[in-house]
This record gives C-alpha cells, sequence and structure tokens, in this order.
C-alpha cells in the first residue's frame, strides 16, 4: 500500500492511498459470502451460492462496493498510522480508482493537529493567591459557627430589625383575595429582604398579635407585578441569642477543650485550604500561561463542530430552566450575539487548550494507569447519580471510553504543567505544589505547602484537625472533601499554651 500525504492547509491534509488488489482479498471474501447469505437463488442454498452466479445474478460491482466500504476503513487507518497524520475526526473519502483485479485508489480529507512549539516552561511564572489567613477572616468562621449553634426565644418587645416572626400573610388585588398569595406560620427574618418590597418596613414596631397592611407589588404567581394590599399578622416576636465563644463553646461544637485551640486549628486549616486552593490556581494560569504565549491556528470544522454541540448544550438547559436564548442574555445585560461570539470564544480556548495539553502529554511519554481510569469513572458516575459499573457500561456502549482516557491523560499533564512552571503568591513568595512538593517537604518552610480551595462554609463541619499532606490535585480535592479527622482531647497544660499562641496572633 502507497500513500502520498499533501498538506491542505496547517490543519487539514489529503492523503492519497493506491492499494495493490491482492490486498483487498480478505474483504472481497467476506463480501461474497455475505452477498451470498443475503440473496436467494434457486437451486442453491443460502450461502453456497458460487461465486460466478452471483457475479451473474447480482453483478460483480455490487460485490466490489459491499467489499470496499468494508476494507477502507480499516485501509485509512493504516495509511494514517503510517503516514504518522494526527488525524481528528472523520475523513471524507472519495474512490478515485477501482481496476478489478489490478488495484483500488482513494483519497481521504482530514483535519490534523496544528503543530506548534511548547516553550520552555522553566521561563513561565504564574502568580496564585497568598494562603496568609488574617485574624478576622478567623473570627468570621467563628462567627459563622456561633450562628449554627444560635438559638431563639421569645421576646416580649416590638419587632426589631434582625428578629424572627412567625406571621400570617394575605393579599388582594381590587379588593379581591389572590389565592396563591395567602399563608400562614410562615417564618420570617426582619432585615433579609427575603419576600415582599415593604414588608421590613411593616413588621418593624409590631407585637405579637398585631396587624397591619402595606402596598407592595406581588413578585410571583398569576398576578407577578399586580399592585395588591397585603395584611400581616404578626403571631410571635423571638430574637436570637448566640452563644458566648468561650471554652464552654469549643467544648459544644468541636473537638477542642478550649476556645483558644478552636481558633489555632481553625486559622490551620484554613490556611491548608488556601495553599490547597493555590494548587488549583497554579494547573489553571498555567495553561492561560501557555494559552497566552503560543499561537497556533485551528482546525475550523472541528470548532464548528463543537461550538454547534456547545449551542445545544446551553439550549436544552435553557430549555429545561423555561427561558429562551434572548431571556438568558438580557439577563446578563448582553445581546444574543454576545453569547454566541462567548460560546465560539470558549470553545476555542478549549480546542487550544486541549491540543497544548496533549502534546505536553506525548512529550512526557505520559501514560494512564487502570486505577486511575477506575477513580474518574466512579468520581463521574457519583456526580451523575448512578453505581459506577452501570456509569462505566453506559461510557462503553456510547463509544466514550476513548474520551475518558484523554480526559484523565490530560489531567495529569495539568498537574505536571503546574509542577514545570515557576510559581509566586501575590506577595512575592515562592510556591511548589505537586511532585515537587513531596521530593522538598522535609525541608520546605510555610511558603512551600501544597493547599486546598476554599475557606469553610458557614455551613461546614467545624474544624477538627489538620488533613495528612498528599500531593496532586486529586489528593488535595479529596483533602478538601473529607471530614476532619477527630483528635484525642489535650490536657490542661497543652490547651493554655494553645491560647497564649491564639492571643498571641
Amino acid at each position: 500500500m502507497k500513500t502520498d500525504v499533501e498538506e491542505l492547509s496547517p490543519t487539514r491534509v489529503r492523503l492519497t492511498v493506491e492499494v495493490p488488489f491482492e490486498e483487498l482479498k480478505p474483504s472481497l471474501d467476506h463480501a461474497y459470502r455475505e452477498v451470498g447469505r443475503q440473496v436467494r437463488i434457486p437451486g442453491f442454498r443460502p450461502g453456497h451460492v458460487p461465486r460466478p452466479v452471483l457475479d451473474q445474478r447480482v453483478g460483480r460491482g455490487a460485490v466490489l462496493e459491499h467489499a470496499i466500504n468494508d476494507a477502507v476503513p480499516e485501509l485509512y487507518a493504516k495509511a494514517v498510522q503510517d503516514a504518522h497524520v494526527s488525524a481528528l475526526g472523520q475523513p471524507d473519502v472519495e474512490i478515485t480508482k477501482l481496476d478489478d483485479g489490478t488495484e483500488i485508489a482513494f483519497t481521504a480529507e482530514v483535519d490534523v493537529r496544528p503543530t506548534f512549539e511548547l516553550p520552555d516552561l522553566a521561563g513561565v511564572t504564574v502568580v496564585v493567591d497568598d494562603a496568609d489567613v488574617s485574624p478576622d477572616q478567623v473570627e468570621e468562621y467563628l462567627g459563622a459557627l456561633r450562628e449554627r449553634f444560635a438559638t431563639l426565644r421569645a421576646a416580649s418587645r416590638p419587632a426589631e430589625s434582625g428578629d424572627y416572626v412567625s406571621i400570617d400573610l394575605s393579599a388582594q388585588v381590587d379588593g379581591k383575595a389572590v389565592e396563591d398569595a395567602q399563608a400562614t406560620g410562615v417564618s420570617y427574618e426582619i432585615g433579609s429582604g427575603t419576600m415582599l418590597d415593604g414588608l421590613d418596613e411593616a413588621l418593624e414596631g409590631m407585637s405579637a398579635d398585631e396587624t397591619a397592611t402595606f402596598q407592595t407589588q406581588l413578585a410571583g404567581g398569576q398576578l407577578e407585578g399586580s399592585q395588591a394590599d397585603v395584611t400581616v399578622t404578626v403571631r410571635s416576636v423571638k430574637v436570637k441569642d448566640l452563644p458566648e465563644l468561650d471554652d464552654d463553646f469549643a467544648q459544644s461544637a468541636s473537638e477542642f477543650n478550649t476556645v483558644g485551640e478552636l481558633r489555632s486549628n481553625t486559622r490551620k486549616q484554613m490556611e491548608t485550604m488556601r495553599k490547597a486552593g493555590q494548587a488549583g490556581q497554579a494547573r489553571d494560569r498555567a495553561i492561560e500561561a501557555l494559552l497566552t504565549r503560543i499561537d497556533m491556528p485551528l482546525p475550523e470544522n472541528l470548532v464548528e463542530h463543537e461550538i454547534e454541540h456547545r449551542r445545544e448544550s446551553l439550549q436544552r438547559d435553557l430549555d429545561q430552566a423555561g427561558l429562551t436564548l434572548e431571556g438568558y442574555a438580557e439577563s446578563r445585560q448582553l445581546s444574543s450575539a454576545d453569547i454566541e461570539k462567548e460560546v465560539a470564544d470558549e470553545v476555542r480556548r478549549s480546542v487550544k487548550a486541549r491540543f497544548i495539553l496533549d502534546q505536553f502529554a506525548e512529550q512526557e511519554d505520559l501514560t494512564v494507569e487502570q486505577d486511575e481510569i477506575g477513580q474518574y469513572i466512579t468520581q463521574l458516575a457519583y456526580q451523575s447519580g448512578v453505581s459506577p459499573d452501570q456509569f462505566a457500561r453506559q461510557l462503553t456502549s456510547s463509544g466514550q471510553l476513548a474520551a475518558v482516557v484523554s480526559d484523565v491523560l490530560r489531567s495529569k499533564a495539568a498537574d505536571l504543567l503546574a509542577e514545570r512552571v515557576k510559581i509566586t503568591d501575590e506577595s512575592g513568595r515562592k510556591i511548589t505544589v505537586g511532585a515537587q512538593d513531596e521530593e522538598g517537604a522535609d525541608d520546605a518552610g510555610p511558603d512551600a505547602e501544597p493547599a486546598e480551595t476554599e475557606e469553610p462554609a458557614a455551613d461546614a463541619e467545624p474544624p477538627k484537625s489538620r488533613p495528612a499532606r498528599r500531593g496532586g490535585r486529586a489528593a488535595a480535592k479529596e483533602d478538601a472533601a473529607a471530614k476532619p479527622k477527630s483528635r484525642t482531647r489535650r490536657g490542661r497544660k497543652d490547651a493554655e499554651q494553645a491560647d497564649e499562641e491564639a492571643e498571641a496572633e
């Protein structure tokens, strides 16, 4: 088999393939068997019709067409391999020559991966956020923790902003009750502004069993936007009592004996999480740095296909949400043309990033292990709410398993990119992530630790202990998702020392 390659553009080639007829013999034999099974000729059993009879009754041309359709995909794949072409997507194939018994030839036009050079990563510097945690941020978290343990107690005074009230609501439009605007026993925090305009002002100064009426615009229902007279009756007024931030609170809300221990451990947990966040930022910003440094042509057929796929996905999401593209654009203060451009720009950026990661993975001889694929499939299955086995079967049956392998490989390439570039935080301190950090863990100072992604949320579990340090983005995410480990209570001497450390900070 002979293959010639013609470059049509930097991202598209034409393969001209010439195949000696004898190489078509296995496919021709298979074609005769298949055609022989399908036809019914008197005097012959299906599948046992002699070839000359088939040529006479069906036609040699029909058999050759069947054989060529069967052979071309495999011949094309071999031509791509022999020519060392990085083909993308499906080719446009045309049979250009069919000399029965001598030779066949065909052309295949296909998009290819663009050629480009990766810069020296040692010369690439990215900046990530500082991982420092201020005393105010620690207190903000502890304040949120106190909110979780707050209690409500009845108040005998008129309601004030910040109080919780139980109320009944009823609305009328033009003197007629609005059926879907009636409610009883609604709990509401005055000043939160989460219900009707004018409600907060009406409630302030009201006592239990008092009623008031105010005018407002209905925010939902069949008469949304209509001006309505709303009657509100206060059934009870309660105030929120926050627990004191003391040792008793520390013991009831966490695994610690003293508030000093709780405060100190909270700071350490937040620092660990922020340092892991630096690792994620390093990955994203290393890729972004290469995107700005590397100029490459993109295969337009591939880009247009992905843009169309992204449009369809966006439209499905909008349909499920009961929105139109125009309404979605208006909610973001954009035009439909702006949304279209946003989709196209994001697709081009994504395609370019994939090419960069694929080439880097090849350059570094990265491979994917079976357990890594299994872990990734398990994660996707969990997000989809199905069992890993079922999800794996779905991927296999839909032919998407190769895409999963590519995703895992690109993720490993992104991790390695973050290790190869120079990373500093906003204060100019050197940061290392991944394998570099593991190697230097014994010698590294506080500026060289890996890190987590975000601060504890207000409804997060109380901090208990610092997770063990592990390299890599996947390990950092796992640490972030896991509950902090429990620890034994310290003695009074250690507790006092922790209090002194917290006060010194």
